[in-house]
């Protein structure tokens, strides 16, 4: 029952409307928009949803720290981000977060608390500078900041709940984390196209 609930999780995130959430275009966003966001693009929306149920997977202080983590560091990311410098390969580098955290999950990778925030902490890097960049031409900045910050620790606690109810069975966590580095792959291929 747990790999089915897992397998409808990831068919949902398939079907999003997009490849990835970063398209630049956050003219006259506000809130709503910014809320949005996130589920427009699988790129966001599985690192979101992977940071949570690594975070179950990993268990104690590590479900509060990691998605925390993520959520600070991506609103500073999207200050620098702010300024417009275009950094190389940025959709390859968001990509590679969905597949690395797919394998940390798949292969049920337990590092030391202090080494895993680390890790969310650049995963949030990539993810919170590619929005940054979108800030400018927001007329509502703070506000779109306040709804993709409102939607990715939505994700993050649906990605917690998910690794919960999963925790009880370790294959549920490795076809998950199977379907989500896959998807990191075709992310990282479509980047490179």
């Amino acid at each position: 029952m747990n790999v089915l609930k897992m397998t409808m999780a990831c068919l949902m995130v398939l079907v999003s409307t997009g490849i990835e959430a970063h398209t630049f275009g956050a003219q006259n966003a506000g809130l709503y928009e910014g809320f949005l966001h996130p589920f427009g693009g699988m790129d966001h929306l599985l690192a979101m949803v992977a940071v949570g149920i690594w975070a179950a997977q990993l268990g104690g202080r590590a479900m509060i720290f990691a998605p925390a983590c993520f959520i600070s560091v991506m609103g500073a990311a999207a200050l620098l981000g702010e300024g417009g410098a275009m950094l190389p390969h940025l959709e390859s580098a968001i990509a590679s977060t969905v597949l690395i955290l797919g394998l940390l999950i798949g292969f049920s990778v337990r590092l030391r608390l202090a080494v895993s925030i680390l890790l969310v902490a650049l995963f949030a890097l990539g993810h919170g500078y590619a929005h940054g960049l979108e800030l400018p031409q927001a007329a509502y900045a703070g506000h779109y900041a306040a709804g993709l910050m409102l939607a990715t620790a939505l994700l993050h606690s649906a990605g917690l709940l998910t690794g919960l109810v999963v925790k009880r069975g370790v294959m549920g966590f490795q076809f998950g984390g199977a379907l989500i580095a896959l998807s990191g792959a075709f992310l990282l291929a479509a980047a490179g196209a």
